[in-house]
């Protein structure tokens, strides 16, 4: 059975590598294990010990408090029946997002702010 927290934990591996266009393969060869076993963390079926989570962290460029970020408010969602996360279109949003250089990102964080509030 998955525990909460391996399963909050590999959503937020599987996120992150996601975002940065990095496959369970290559993390895998970053890490030095099997791809397979990227695909158990990634599930929760498997949980991630501290020394491989940091080296984790470590190839995705993330501090191991990133993996715990919102894991109570993924308790909240849960429970509530919905995870922003899953969605497939809010994770292509982020990336995208993301992919747009640092002074335009800004911009268009502070015009989705004002369009937020009228709406």
């Amino acid at each position: 059975m998955k525990h909460p927290v391996d399963a909050h934990v590999g959503k937020r591996v599987r996120h992150r590598r996601w975002m940065i266009g990095m496959t369970q393969q290559q993390l895998a060869d970053k890490v030095g294990i099997k791809f397979q076993q990227i695909q158990k963390y990634e599930t929760g079926m498997n949980r991630v010990s501290a020394s491989r989570l940091w080296d984790i962290a470590d190839a995705l460029g993330v501090t191991i408090s990133f993996f715990f970020e919102g894991l109570a408010d993924g308790a909240q969602a849960a429970q509530a029946g919905h995870d922003m996360m899953a969605d497939k279109e809010a994770l292509e949003l982020v990336r995208s997002y993301y992919a747009i250089p640092e002074a335009q990102r800004r911009r268009l964080f502070d015009l989705a702010r004002v369009l937020s509030e009228a709406a």
